[in-house]
């Protein structure tokens, strides 16, 4: 059977998710989020941002996040800007759109938006009230190319928006492996003093499913509840969401496991280096982009699953493997050992 480097949640769950949600299963609860496992996750979270004003909400799952905040926040007229990799933009099936916010794409070599990518954008959306009104920058951290944001780069971006009237949305489906790369200076406090808006993703981190919407700003909080419930996204068995986040949160577990599915990764990455091996982007995350001969990825494919990215030439291309929180030593032992014998 083939181990599989295609994404970070082919298995189920962390084995303490699953003796919770087992051990609490016959203890009756209220519904829709107002269980005590809920109320004390979202307690656990407030802890850990430093900031008993935000407001936590929890949903099922990523895209779910990402249509339930968007098309929450804007008004008819308003749009959302992207970097040209951004899930929203090439991985959720035209949601955002579907509920009618355009989103405003912006080539970057790295994933990452930086305040003097969005000045052509808002020159060139000044005709009013003839174009659309940006209002939303969308962030990822990590990014879909593995790459982070330092503080000083949110710090940045986030004054940038504030004195031009733009809210800063993080898409965190991998925040925990953003936030505990080798080389970040960023922490969880700072995104939330410094977005409107992040959420913390569980189902690429040992839950089963569930994303934690953490809202910072208290314009944005009014009423959102009610957004979730629109969307379909309140679950009238909401412990489902909080059991599996009170238990991530609670002794770090959360950042325990982003952290060992990058050190897998950083391990592969080492070797490949070794052997002067290219890669698209300079990553520290769980997420690495090796360019490799065409021969070698097809001996690789024959032990392990991961995507070919993009075609470099005629004989190389770029793959994408990603390691998981499960990743264990012999799986990436035996990567490496076919690397270092071809």
């Amino acid at each position: 059977m083939k181990f599989s480097f295609k994404n970070d949640y082919s298995e189920g769950c962390h084995p303490n998710i699953l003796q919770a949600l087992s051990q609490y299963n016959l203890v009756q609860q209220a519904g829709y989020g107002e269980d005590e496992y809920s109320l004390k996750a979202k307690a656990l979270i407030k802890k850990k941002i430093s900031n008993p004003d935000s407001e936590v909400f929890l949903v099922s799952g990523g895209t779910q996040a990402n249509l339930i905040v968007i098309s929450a926040i804007l008004k008819p007229y308003q749009c959302v800007i992207s970097a040209a990799p951004g899930h929203i933009l090439n991985n959720e099936t035209g949601a955002i759109e579907a509920t009618g916010h355009k989103v405003l794409s912006i080539e970057t070599a790295d994933g990452k938006i930086r305040p003097s990518d969005i000045v052509p954008i808002l020159e060139g959306h000044s005709n009013v009230p003839h174009q659309v009104m940006p209002k939303l920058v969308y962030i990822s951290n990590s990014t879909e190319l593995g790459t982070i944001y330092q503080a000083k780069e949110l710090e940045e971006l986030s004054a940038f928006c504030k004195e031009n009237k733009l809210y800063l949305f993080m898409d965190g489906a991998r925040l925990g492996h953003g936030l505990t790369a080798e080389i970040s200076d960023l922490t969880l406090e700072k995104v939330a003093a410094l977005t409107d808006i992040f959420y913390l993703g569980g189902t690429k981190n040992g839950a089963l499913i569930g994303e934690a919407i953490v809202i910072n700003n208290p314009v944005l909080q009014e009423d959102f509840a009610f957004n979730i419930k629109q969307k379909g996204a309140l679950l009238a068995k909401g412990r489902l969401l909080g059991i599996q986040f009170m238990e991530l949160m609670k002794d770090n577990l959360y950042f325990e496991l982003a952290q060992h599915a990058n050190q897998q990764a950083m391990k592969i990455k080492k070797a490949l280096q070794e052997k002067g091996t290219a890669f698209l982007s300079d990553t520290y995350t769980n997420q690495i982009f090796p360019i490799l001969n065409n021969d070698l990825i097809e001996v690789l494919s024959e032990n392990f699953e991961f995507y070919v990215w993009k075609k470099i030439d005629e004989n190389f291309s770029a793959i994408r493997l990603i390691t998981s929180w499960s990743t264990e030593d012999e799986a990436v032992n035996r990567f490496i050992e076919i690397i270092e014998q071809n």
